[in-house]
């Protein structure tokens, strides 16, 4: 061996010792405890020390090539798995770079955690220049977050771990955010390897026996019952269901509590809650029981639900239980939980169930109605699509006026979309995350033109990771629903007519697979072949020919 060699091997060794036992490592070991075994992100300069671990770990890296993308993909991972999805970003931009997926993840009241480094302790506010400097990082983001701390050292990084789980178990799930000073993440790890370990989850929160009681007494009065579900009851479909079938009482969902009882069910009314028809049956009922749902604008498409019922309401956060609509009876505490208490004191018998044929015929009449190209299309796509599989889907009109209307799911979290913060780029990489999640139901991504232009880049990811993932890509020419609210106040159209890459020959050029269905009657069968087929594949519906 040469001198230099035995040289470098000297300074490995050294390496190895002096970073054996960081922050970094403290951290990820502790959320490895916890069951998670993927994070996505981009290795930077000042994040190497969260890295160096993963593959000891048994932690699958996934590299999106944004960090909007890695914000994103962990949400459509956690969606699938139930565990928060782990965002790892370098200092500075890359941090920044995740505020969108941060965001998404608040308003739509999603599990993740952001972790990344910053300034060495002391360093503060020096505005001095150095590399990635961000005048407050932690206030930054928790502008837009649940929390945000900047830690001071490895033991107080592992409690910001611990907490973060506790919320994601215990209460209403949003993003959380730790900030690592660089110095103490790259420095001897001051925290007990018992500390890393994962603590046992507290039992599910039951309601207040008094107001359950209460609840349930106007429940069992009731002739019309009525059940809205929303993302907060996703974990309850046993008992919603169960629920349901006891009332005889037709189920609504917001678009995040879609399947919550599973949409073939008879007592099945969807995730149509922005169209009218479906709104009339909450207003028609003589008592409404809204689980898990603030009732937010973003979901119903109007100010707010207009009913003359009691209202019932659970949440697990007790801010929530007289938003947008006061209740006659609010109960915090776990959906599942609490559904139990009242299944446990309602009358045993079930009541019958009612004919809700018609009513669907008009919900199904008025979103055809909307936009009746663009319908036929979703009900087309949706055809064609496995009965199991997982859509992700985008802030684009194929989806927001269509798919999320006809599509038929039977459990939750199979269409993944953001109703609330409605951010264009998000069906590309959740796809990606949910695809890395699991490997026994097809991965879909429902985008149209303008959105998938927001993170094309991820098809270099999908294929980098070796997925089966198809995209559609329905193009309507750019963003066409803008271009018609400039019609409608008297604006020639402007910035919304856009220049389109030949799609095919993109998805190509990224290792995937491109095809083209020019035709109404092409579209079946070419999303059939490219899931089929395998790989990461990319139908462009180009709808404007057609």
């Amino acid at each position: 061996m040469m001198a230099g060699e035995a040289g470098m091997g000297g300074e490995q060794g050294v390496q190895e010792e002096r970073y054996a036992d960081t922050a970094g490592r403290a951290v990820l070991e502790t959320i490895r405890s916890y069951g998670v075994t993927t994070i996505f992100g981009i290795p930077g300069t000042h994040n190497l020390e969260l890295y160096r671990p993963l593959a000891e770990l048994g932690i699958r890296a996934v590299t999106n090539r944004h960090e909007q993308g890695s914000g994103y993909g962990a949400d459509g991972w956690a969606q699938q798995t139930g565990l928060p999805g782990v965002v790892i970003t370098t200092s500075g931009p890359g941090l920044q770079n995740a505020m969108s997926a941060i965001g998404t993840a608040f308003c739509e009241s999603r599990p993740m955690l952001v972790i990344s480094p910053g300034v060495p302790l002391g360093e503060e506010f020096r505005d001095a220049g150095t590399l990635h400097e961000t005048k407050d990082a932690t206030a930054m983001v928790g502008a837009i977050a649940e929390w945000s701390r900047r830690v001071s050292s490895a033991s107080e990084a592992v409690d910001a771990v611990h907490d973060a789980f506790a919320l994601f178990r215990t209460g209403r799930p949003r993003p959380v955010h730790i900030e690592i000073p660089l110095d103490v993440l790259e420095s001897p790890a001051d925290a007990p390897r018992a500390a890393r370990a994962a603590r046992s989850a507290p039992p599910a929160a039951p309601g207040d026996a008094e107001a359950v009681r209460q609840a349930a007494a106007i429940i069992a009065a009731a002739a019309r019952p009525v059940i809205i579900a929303g993302g907060g009851a996703t974990r309850a479909t046993r008992e919603v269901t169960a629920l349901a079938e006891r009332l005889g009482a037709p189920v609504l969902t917001s678009l995040n509590g879609k399947a919550t009882l599973d949409e073939r069910h008879p007592l099945s009314l969807g995730s149509n809650l922005r169209i009218a028809a479906a709104r009339e049956v909450a207003r028609d009922a003589d008592v409404l029981i809204v689980l898990g749902s603030k009732l937010g604008e973003a979901e119903l498409w109007v100010p707010a639900l207009e009913t003359g019922a009691e209202v019932v309401r659970v949440d697990i956060s007790a801010a929530q239980l007289h938003k947008n609509l006061e209740a006659s009876v609010g109960i915090a505490g776990d959906c599942a939980a609490v559904v139990g208490q009242l299944l446990a004191v309602l009358p045993a018998e079930s009541r019958p169930r009612p004919d809700l044929s018609a009513r669907r015929a008009e919900i199904a009449d008025e979103t055809r109605a909307t936009l009746p190209e663009t319908v036929a299309l979703a009900e087309t796509i949706a055809a064609a699509l496995p009965e199991d599989a997982i859509v992700a889907g985008d802030s684009s009109q194929i989806v927001y006026l269509g798919l999320a209307n006809v599509l038929r799911r039977s459990r939750p979290h199979s269409l993944l979309y953001t109703p609330t913060y409605a951010t264009l780029g998000y069906g590309l990489p959740a796809a990606i995350g949910a695809r890395v999640a699991q490997h026994d139901r097809p991965v879909v991504a429902v985008v149209g033109d303008g959105a998938l232009m927001f993170c094309v880049n991820e098809l270099a990811t999908a294929v980098e990771q070796g997925l089966d993932l198809t995209v559609v890509c329905v193009d309507n020419g750019g963003y066409a629903e803008i271009r018609q609210n400039e019609l409608d106040r008297g604006i020639p159209p402007v910035g919304v007519e856009l220049v389109q890459p030949d799609w095919v020959a993109l998805a190509n050029a990224f290792g995937a697979t491109g095809r083209r269905a020019s035709r109404a009657d092409e579209v079946d069968a070419a999303i059939r072949d490219a899931i089929a087929e395998g790989g990461v594949q990319l139908v462009h519906v180009p709808q404007e020919s057609w």
